[in-house]
């Protein structure tokens, strides 16, 4: 614990130097760097700026996953333009079916999910099918941004909490327990769904009950 936590302090103090003339805007490039497929340790840069600034980390949340969204436009483009062969490249027939199926039932959640889970979930696989399977732009970039911030936000809250250590925690989680995680997750989003069409419900109910009277002006 003590070595991780020694690593995590020279790592944020050379991230501290490297990315301090961007400000707030460097865990904005960050992400978008590493949802352009280059490939960066996106959670470690996240963790580092709220361990070093908590009071902030919702304003990091809201960058890092404003940068993933944007960068991801470019693996969308290549997806779009073309990237069927390349998806069936790295995937086999009954796994490409079986995506090809998710997006075109549910294809908001088939992308927010897998944007959510940390490595070494193939996320930037998903990314490139719903290209593929032409998912609307902006919902496509709603998705992203909607699981990226639930992703940025749990590990910002982990990182206040109880340290840099959390941020191994994903990545174990997801590779020996991910029937569990997925099933805490899928959970969770679904009592916020029903929270959500109960609170609309009662709106449209209140709206619908306001009517006038006769002979009103």
């Amino acid at each position: 614990m003590k070595t991780i936590q020694q690593i995590f302090k020279r790592y944020t103090a050379f991230l501290s130097l490297v990315l301090k003339p961007l400000g707030i805007w460097g865990v904005f490039a960050i992400a978008g760097l590493d949802a352009a497929a280059i490939g960066l340790p996106v959670d470690f840069f996240v963790a580092g700026y709220v361990y070093q600034n908590p009071g902030r980390f919702m304003l990091y949340v809201l960058m890092a996953s404003a940068g993933s969204a944007l960068g991801s436009i470019i693996l969308y483009g290549i997806g779009y333009s073309g990237g069927e062969a390349l998806l069936r490249k790295r995937v086999s027939s009954e796994r490409f079916d079986t995506i090809k199926a998710n997006f075109a039932r549910h294809p908001f959640w088939a992308l927010m999910f897998p944007a959510i889970l940390p490595p070494p979930t193939p996320y930037k696989l998903f990314v490139l099918a719903a290209a593929v399977f032409e998912m609307p732009l902006l919902r496509f970039l709603l998705a992203i941004f909607s699981g990226r911030f639930v992703r940025f936000l749990i590990l910002s809250v982990l990182t206040i909490k109880f340290g840099p250590q959390v941020v191994g925690f994903f990545g174990t989680l997801v590779t020996h327990h991910l029937p569990s995680a997925l099933t805490v997750l899928a959970a969770a989003l679904l009592l916020w769904y029903l929270w959500w069409r109960k609170k609309r419900a009662a709106k449209n109910n209140a709206g619908m009950s306001i009517e006038p009277t006769p002979g009103g002006n």
